[in-house]
């Protein structure tokens, strides 16, 4: 027998008793809390989401809206194609992951299993391109390129295809009317990300749909909001079983807005020709001094209307077809727009390709020498050559032409005469000790606008670079320790020379900076479309535009019209007299100068053509061509990378441009019936009731064959009309993809 006392048991057990009431208590307690917490604190927010549970949402996507010329010819629209998708969600039930029903799906496509395969990966930073960037719940297109037979026997066969659709969907195109191609300017689509929907939801505007694409590039990007409208949402009301019993609500889908751009379509596809032209003839050119023909890697054209800043044409190579990217590209196609062999066609190089200006630069070093105190008729030496520092810097071909003026100076291109203005310049400012330095040209370069971006209306601007003090300090800062670390080896080549001496006094502004920044070389370095800006401001009497190719967004109803006004950014620091004396100089370039053996027989008396050429040095490169034009409407600006000289290598292709514009004719008279665009476009399209364009009969483009096919129909005469998908329609939702979300 135990011998504890009845009392001591007694005691424990009570104690027992209470230990469990407490629990039992505390656990009640915390069920009550949370019940008050789930129905009572937050019983709005979990009974809509029960009742959620009972809808389901079909989403329709919105028609994108139209990207226009100034004429109302679409650039870019829609068309109803057989779109095969799969559903990554449905392929991942599979016990291989759905291999076997995309190997199955290939060979009814007619493509390499690979390739399918490929496009359903879901990209990250290890995945190689081809892969999907979209949300991966979102339906993923594998072709829209299916015939009628290819999509019957795919839904003929759903138990071989689980998770594959082939349906009539509204996808992109961009028709390329007159073969205008414009590709780095439009742009492309891809599908949204998880990442850009987080985002869209919190940002405060129209959160972005797993169905939607959006522009990654060119005007697809930049006026993606616009052009992109908002998908259509119905909402059905489903049992436990996902059976539907009732309809929940409707959405309707709202059209994108169509752009109306600056852009001829005619004047573009002239603009493509001519540049390909040039570059193919610079290939054919030797290069005296490296011995071999001229390589022609790449260029830009830029043609912009002088009174507002818009851009009449806009061109770049090499180029690519936009339409490779519609319904996904392909490994092929991307390989080729994005490998070094390929020389990157994606980049657009009118706004992002960095050159050194040659002496198109030399309009901005005569107006800092003016303003500097330099007459623009004083006496200024042209000799061969000058030596500056124990280093002799020469006129390009070595010509001397005894004393000249400013405005000769700029017609023959004399580099010793900017060399001079410059280097007393340097002198007066300090030399190598400067005290208060006024830096008159390096000031005048940034009043012209160049070191930043002139705020076109496509992403991806680069700025550029004026070598100043202030930039040669910073760019000390980031690479002394490089510098003096190669300064302390024992090699004796000339870069580890450079940078010995950088490792000294590599922010100091030697003598040799100012007067290579003179005649636009050293570390300089700008885009054509800045260059297009400065020549059309000389043309207009002074004033800086923001380019821009926007000219209004226009609602899918032809209705509402939100124009988008030409924006007054700066002035050139020059008086009326600076002007007119350059003015005049760059007109005798034309007659008499360094571009007259290209211009021999042009009506100068009936459209007064100004130019200015540049032959840019690049260290282990051949010559860069530049040339810069104006008449009182447009300014051309062409530039091709390894092309040669200024006049030699574009030239040809800038007069061309012109002729076609003006309707000039090889006797030197005009047609005007035959010129595409003798003055600058300033109405806007008219639009029909359903709200596509109603476009102005013009002149077509004269016939051209370098733009890459488009794989679309050939458009009319005049340009292709707007695809079938009017905004409006009841019809459109039948040719959508609807997604349940």
């Amino acid at each position: 027998m135990s011998n504890i006392p009845e009392t001591g048991r007694t005691s424990r057990v009570t104690i027992r008793l209470v230990i469990l009431q407490i629990l039992v208590f505390s656990l009640l307690l915390t069920l009550g809390g949370r019940l008050w917490y789930l129905q009572i604190r937050n019983g709005d927010e979990y009974t809509e989401k029960a009742a959620s549970n009972h809808i389901q949402q079909v989403v329709s996507p919105a028609i994108r809206g139209s990207i226009l010329d100034a004429r109302g010819v679409p650039l870019a629209d829609n068309e109803t194609r057989l779109v095969v998708s799969t559903s990554r969600t449905e392929l991942l039930k599979q016990k291989d992951d759905g291999k076997a029903v995309l190997t199955r799906l290939a060979a009814v496509l007619g493509l390499p299993a690979a390739d399918v395969i490929a496009k359903v990966r879901l990209c990250d930073s290890k995945t190689p391109q081809p892969c999907w960037n979209g949300s991966p719940y979102q339906p993923i297109p594998i072709t829209d390129k299916a015939t009628t037979q290819q999509a019957l026997q795919i839904m003929e066969r759903r138990e071989d295809f689980p998770g594959v659709t082939a349906e009539p969907t509204a996808v992109r195109r961009y028709p390329a009317p007159s073969k205008a191609n414009a590709s780095q300017v439009l742009g492309y689509l891809s599908p949204v990300t998880d990442d850009e929907i987080t985002v869209s939801q919190k940002d405060g505007n129209t959160p972005l749909l797993r169905s939607d694409q959006v522009g990654r590039s060119g005007l697809e990007r930049q006026y993606d909001s616009a052009l992109r409208g908002k998908a259509g949402v119905t909402r059905y009301e489903v049992d436990n079983l996902g059976r539907v019993i009732g309809k929940a609500g409707d959405t309707p889908a709202e059209s994108g807005a169509n752009l109306v751009t600056s852009i001829d379509s005619r004047v573009q596809a002239v603009a493509e020709k001519e540049l390909n032209a040039a570059m193919l003839d610079a290939r054919k050119t030797l290069d005296k001094v490296t011995g071999v023909n001229y390589k022609a890697d790449s260029g830009a054209v830029t043609v912009m209307d002088v009174h507002t800043g818009q851009i009449v044409a806009m061109a770049s190579a090499p180029t690519y077809d936009p339409n490779a990217w519609v319904g996904g590209i392909s490994p092929a196609d991307y390989k080729n727009l994005t490998g070094k062999e390929s020389n990157y066609p994606l980049l657009n190089r009118a706004i992002q390709g960095l050159s050194a200006p040659g002496s198109t630069f030399k309009v901005i070093s005569t107006s800092a020498a003016v303003n500097a105190g330099y007459a623009l008729d004083g006496a200024y030496p042209c000799t061969s050559s000058m030596t500056i520092g124990g280093r002799v810097f020469k006129n390009f071909e070595g010509e001397s032409f005894g004393s000249i003026n400013l405005g000769k100076a700029l017609e023959i291109s004399c580099d010793t005469v900017f060399y001079g203005l410059s280097y007393n310049q340097w002198l007066a400012d300090g030399g190598t000790k400067p005290k208060n330095p006024k830096d008159f040209f390096y000031k005048t370069a940034h009043q012209f606008g160049l070191g930043a971006k002139t705020g076109i209306d496509l992403p991806g601007e680069v700025k550029g670079r004026v070598p100043d003090r202030q930039w040669k300090q910073a760019y000390y800062e980031a690479n002394v320790d490089y510098w003096c670390r190669e300064g302390k080896t024992n090699k004796q080549d000339y870069a580890t020379q450079i940078a010995r001496e950088n490792c000294v006094d590599g922010n100091v502004m030697r003598a040799g900076d100012s007067v290579n920044f003179a005649i636009g070389q050293g570390d300089t370095l700008v885009t054509p479309v800045q260059m297009a800006r400065i020549y059309a401001a000389l043309a207009n009497g002074g004033t800086l535009y923001q380019p821009t190719i926007g000219k209004a967004i226009v609602s899918a109803d032809g209705k509402t019209v939100k124009p988008i006004a030409p924006k007054a950014t700066g002035k050139l620091p020059d008086s009326a007299e600076t002007l007119k004396y350059i003015n005049q100089a760059t007109a005798g370039v034309v007659t008499s100068g360094t571009a007259a053996w290209r211009f021999g027989g042009w009506p100068q008396d009936k459209i007064q053509l100004h130019a200015k050429t540049g032959t840019a040095e690049v260290d282990g490169k051949q010559t860069t061509s530049w040339l810069t034009t104006y008449t009182k409407d447009y300014a051309i600006v062409m530039t091709i990378s390894q092309g040669g000289t200024g006049s030699g290598g574009s030239g040809p292709a800038i007069r061309k441009i012109y002729e076609a514009m003006y309707g000039i004719q090889p006797n030197g008279s005009i047609d005007s019936k035959k010129a595409l665009l003798p003055t600058p476009e300033t109405k806007l399209p008219k639009f029909s009731d359903d709200g596509s364009a109603v476009q102005a009969a013009a002149p077509a483009a004269p016939a051209t064959n370098t733009a890459p096919s488009s794989g679309a129909p050939a458009a009319p005469a005049g340009g292709p009309v707007l695809a079938a998908l009017t905004p409006g329609r009841d019809d459109r939702l039948l040719l959508g993809r609807r997604y349940v979300s």
